[in-house]
């Protein structure tokens, strides 16, 4: 058994009362209490938990239980090989918590005697130089400020802060900001880097940069703060995703210390004297910086009774719980996610064929949907043009584990999976997609295709010389009206079937709904990257949807047989 004064007082102030947590904490005591305070192998390193909070509230501000919780698993170690832990943090909790002052604090200790590690630098990244700065800025302010001179090189003491770089002089390691282009970037001998708003980041890439550089110094550690926010499937949703498994048990323990403040439900909002479970900062007793940013989130909960579109922006920043718009979103993420089903049987089912050709030069989508009572299943094809896919994904050059998000898609690996076919062409020769329907109709007997009127002057002609029967939509977006009813109902009530298809799902994600006078219609989020193909086709598809009939063969071969020819 192990313990430390500062996790001890922080769980117990939870068990008898005094503070209100969140599931996913209620959780991590758990799992703490169960499979790391009950371990003999482990030990804190007191001396460091002592001198780095008293470092802190020296030289920066007095820190809040849930900090002084945190620090001794900075400084947990294994007996065998006196390794940390601990080499990842996950830090998640609604804007204002106090994030980014809680990461000055590391740094500077990092970068410290009292740490006593030579050559231990640290990095903080962030996608904008501004964001890089809130924490280094902070630093470069406390080592100048007045009265702060045993901190000052130029009095003989312990930094040397410069605009770039704050540099711990006895043990000769540096405090940088960096932004998070990956391009630009080049891996160092980092001890720590703190990635900050991660939320913003499509991908693991800069993640993957800088993590190649730990290993050169011991003890290396990173950390991963922010708050949620509107990119779906990137890099928070992963590490997310990651602390999920952790506090569940299903992944082994070690590594990854995942600290998830948010709301429970979204109609916890309504109570502020829960709101202390998505900001820690609200943690009773209110100190006085507690105190005003409660103050100013009821401000801003106020105005929503005015201003109910900033909703999204309040439920996500400040509750840590987003919850989808939906007056713009098509569906939410759990009604996407759950058109990953199986599809029912097909056999002796006729479905409709489908197209969607936005441009020559990018994407076509070809799909078929077949029905079974209230249930729509959606077999989905895409083409692309190899030189679009360059251009905008990089195609040629990522690999084929690269992770998908809105506006990084991995093109390669869908391909991998079947799901699309990438041509290197200078434009999409229409007998790839002829060729595809022939290939259908021999499988599942597909014989009417509906489509826009793009290209179909060309397409028309080479299908019907095949057999099909060709429907033209004039005016595509004039059918939104009609469908919308239908669409919103099949999300909603899960009776729309992709199968295991992300490549349907980002099409999907990458649709919002236009309110107009003529109806909703069903737009592209962003014109050239977020590429919504298959989408479209299946809106084609529920226009005729009634036309996926499921035969019964069985009865159909009786009645033949009763004919007299």
């Amino acid at each position: 058994m192990i313990s430390n004064k500062y996790v001890s007082r922080y769980i117990n102030k939870w068990k008898n009362g005094e503070l209100l947590m969140n599931e996913k904490r209620i959780q991590l005591i758990n799992h703490l209490e169960e499979k790391v305070l009950s371990r003999d192998d482990l030990y804190f390193d007191e001396e460091q938990i002592n001198n780095y909070i008293a470092f802190s509230e020296k030289w920066f501000f007095p820190l809040d239980d849930w900090e002084k919780f945190i620090a001794p698993f900075i400084f947990l170690y294994d007996k065998e090989n006196d390794e940390v832990f601990y080499s990842e943090f996950f830090l998640t909790m609604g804007r204002g918590a106090g994030k980014n002052g809680v990461a000055s604090t590391w740094a500077a200790y990092f970068i410290s005697s009292l740490h006593g590690v030579d050559g231990y630098d640290v990095s903080i990244v962030a996608n904008s130089e501004k964001q890089a700065k809130i924490s280094f800025n902070e630093c470069f302010k406390i080592v100048n400020k007045n009265g702060n001179e045993v901190l000052n090189s130029r009095h003989g003491g312990e930094f040397e802060a410069w605009k770039s770089k704050i540099t711990g002089l006895s043990t000769q390691s540096i405090f940088e900001y960096k932004t998070s282009n990956a391009s630009s970037q080049d891996g160092g001998r980092e001890g720590c880097v703190i990635y900050d708003e991660i939320h913003e980041m499509l991908d693991s890439k800069i993640v993957d940069v800088f993590s190649g550089g730990l290993g050169k110094v011991r003890n290396g550690r990173q950390f991963f703060i922010g708050t949620n926010g509107y990119i779906r499937n990137g890099y928070y949703d992963t590490k997310y995703n990651e602390s999920v498994k952790v506090l569940n048990g299903s992944t082994d323990v070690g590594g990854l210390f995942p600290f998830i403040c948010e709301l429970d439900s979204v109609d916890e909002v309504n109570d502020p004297k829960v709101w202390e479970k998505a900001n820690p900062a609200f943690e009773k007793p209110l100190n006085k910086r507690g105190k005003m940013l409660m103050l100013t989130v009821k401000k801003d909960y106020k105005k929503l009774a005015t201003e109910p579109s900033g909703r999204v922006a309040f439920m996500t920043k400040r509750m840590n719980l987003p919850e989808v718009d939906l007056e713009t979103a098509v569906a939410t993420e759990d009604e996407i996610m759950a058109t990953n089903r199986p599809f029912f049987n097909l056999e002796g089912k006729t479905p409709i064929g489908s197209l969607d050709f936005g441009s020559v030069r990018d994407f076509a989508s070809c799909g078929l949907l077949f029905r079974q009572d209230d249930e729509y299943a959606f077999l989905n094809h895409s083409f692309a043009i190899k030189h679009f896919c360059d251009v905008h994904y990089g195609y040629s050059h990522t690999s084929s584990s690269q992770d998908g998000t809105e506006e990084k898609a991995p093109i390669k690996k869908w391909e991998q999976m079947g799901l699309m076919t990438v041509v290197d062409e200078p434009s999409l020769n229409p007998m790839h997609i002829v060729d595809w329907f022939v290939n259908m109709r021999s499988e599942y007997g597909v014989q009417k295709i509906v489509a826009d009127n793009f290209k179909l002057d060309i397409l028309r002609p080479l299908l019907e010389a095949e057999g099909f029967e060709v429907e033209m939509i004039r005016r595509p977006l004039s059918i939104h009206p009609l469908l919308a009813p239908r669409i919103e109902d099949g999300f909603a009530n899960k009776k729309f079937i992709f199968g295991d298809n992300p490549l349907m799902r980002w099409y999907t994600r990458n649709v919002y709904v236009k309110n107009t006078s003529f109806g909703k219609q069903f737009l592209k989020v962003e014109e050239v990257k977020r590429k919504t193909d298959g989408f479209q086709s299946f809106v084609h598809a529920l226009y005729r949807a009634e036309e996926a009939l499921e035969i019964d063969l069985g009865s159909t071969l009786d009645i033949m047989d009763g004919l007299d020819f």
